[in-house]
């Protein structure tokens, strides 16, 4: 499997223009740092909006689902820093799937990555995923394009914990395709061809899809923080 484990934390939000230097500082010097201190958590990597706007996307690449509700887990989400206080409440519209990787083939780190977020139609979920997984292989064959990701958003029995309340409460995406390459305008094409609404509808998914492009910020794992 591509992606580093069996699970995924794949996370969207946007950050006002005026904190967009900080935040990025403190997420590659403090939060990866922490997060991949965790037992469990494999690699960390953001992707701000193509646009060099508001916009980002995180993914943790988890050993499994159970991570996601371990202690040690559960006890950095319920004791965050002072610069994580400081920071939380500027994560605005936040977007939070608990995912088990479908499909994983190729490369999980490339210098763009689309995301499309979408629900499968009632009694689709099989079909959907036997289609997805095919064309997560497919797409990996084409230029510019050297990874594609089937993530599913499965919720820990869990409860709400005080980094989410500082927050003001997350959504999810229910079924997530993470497409990464090195060329943006294949990405676009991926979006508006293979992935597209009607694509997507034929396979047996139900809502209106939310697509997104990014391109690399950062990508750390548990190493890049060990002392020499």
């Amino acid at each position: 499997m591509a992606l580093q484990g069996n699970a995924a934390l794949a996370m969207w939000w946007d950050i006002s223009a005026g904190m967009l230097h900080e935040f990025q500082d403190w997420h590659s010097h403090e939060h990866f740092r922490e997060r991949l201190a965790i037992p469990g958590f494999h690699r960390a990597t953001r992707w701000q909006g193509a646009d060099g706007g508001e916009a980002f996307f995180v993914m943790y690449e988890l050993a499994d689902h159970a991570v996601l509700s371990s202690p040690a887990y559960l006890t950095r989400l319920n004791s965050p820093t002072q610069w994580s206080l400081k920071m939380m409440p500027h994560h605005r519209n936040m977007v939070r799937s608990q995912c088990r990787i479908l499909a994983s083939v190729g490369g999980s780190v490339a210098g763009g990555a689309l995301t499309v977020r979408f629900s499968p139609e009632q009694g689709q979920d099989e079909e959907l995923m036997v289609k997805l997984k095919n064309l997560a292989a497919e797409l990996t064959t084409q230029a510019g394009c050297t990874g594609a990701h089937v993530l599913r958003h499965e919720a820990p029995g869990i409860a709400q914990t005080t980094e989410e309340r500082v927050r003001g409460g997350d959504g999810f995406a229910d079924w997530v395709v993470v497409v990464v390459g090195y060329d943006q305008a294949k990405l676009r094409g991926i979006a508006e061809s293979e992935l597209s609404h009607m694509a997507l509808h034929r396979a047996g998914a139900a809502s209106v899809p939310r697509w997104d492009l990014f391109t690399l910020c950062h990508s750390a794992v548990p190493a890049d923080f060990t002392a020499p």
